[in-house]
């Protein structure tokens, strides 16, 4: 995904992304990354936890007005 955001950006499409695994993702070092607490294959928490996804939405979409690139935020576990 790293490589894919890179060229992206290069074009001028802001990305941002979310990632259970921020130790590899800082060393990718992809523009903007949320790291979540969640298992894999669970990015956005638990299945049917409407606020907790869209809290994590939000502060992803927040993350695309960053330009102090690269970032990586780590969302603290509920």
């Amino acid at each position: 995904m790293g490589l894919v955001q890179a060229e992206l950006e290069r074009h001028g499409i802001v990305t941002a992304s979310l990632t259970m695994l921020p130790e590899i993702t800082r060393r990718i070092r992809v523009p903007r990354a949320l790291a979540v607490p969640y298992a894999l294959g669970y990015p956005l928490g638990a299945p049917n936890d409407a606020a907790v996804q869209s809290m994590i939405l939000r502060r992803l979409l927040a993350l695309c007005a960053r330009t102090d690139v690269p970032v990586l935020e780590t969302l603290a576990p509920p």
